[in-house]
C-alpha cells in the first residue's frame, strides 16, 4: 500500500455499480485528499486484501483503506463521503448516525443484487481514474 496516500478504494473490476460509483466520485473529489481507486482483481489490490486482518480477506465487498485503518461494507461506503467536495461530505453524519446493523443490511440487499440491476462492464474504468 502507499502510505503517502491519504486512502485507497478497492472496487469490484467486474461491477457495473462499482465502476459507475468510481466515476461518480473521481470528479467530485477534494482538491487536496488523494484517493487511489483500485481493482479488487488487480495485483496490488491483491497485496493490499491479503494485508487485511484475516476475517475482512475473503469477503466479497468495497474496501477503504484509510490512514492504514481499513473498512468494508457500509462504513466504507460512507467514509467515501469525507474524500467529497462539501455538498457532498455533508451527508456523512446523516449516513452515519443509521444504526450499523440497519446500514449493512442494506448495503448487502444492494451488493446481493448489484449485477443483476447493473450490466458487467466491457472494460473496468477503475485503474485509469488515477491518471
Amino acid at each position: 500500500m502507499k502510505m503517502s496516500e491519504d486512502g485507497i478504494l478497492l472496487l469490484d473490476g467486474n461491477c457495473g455499480l462499482c465502476n459507475r460509483l468510481a466515476i461518480f466520485l473521481h470528479p467530485r473529489l477534494q482538491k487536496h485528499k488523494s484517493l487511489v481507486f483500485m481493482s479488487n482483481e488487480s495485483e496490488e489490490g491483491k497485496e493490499i486484501i491479503e494485508s487485511l486482518p484475516h476475517k475482512q480477506q475473503n469477503l466479497d465487498t468495497v474496501y477503504l483503506v484509510r490512514n492504514g485503518v481499513s473498512y468494508i461494507k457500509s462504513a466504507a461506503a460512507i467514509r467515501c463521503l469525507l474524500y467529497l467536495k462539501w455538498q457532498y461530505r455533508i451527508f456523512y453524519p446523516v449516513f452515519w448516525v443509521i444504526p450499523f446493523p440497519l446500514r449493512d443490511l442494506v448495503y448487502a440487499m444492494i451488493a446481493r443484487n448489484r449485477h443483476k440491476i447493473f450490466s458487467k462492464p466491457d472494460i473496468c474504468i477503475i485503474p485509469s481514474l488515477n491518471k
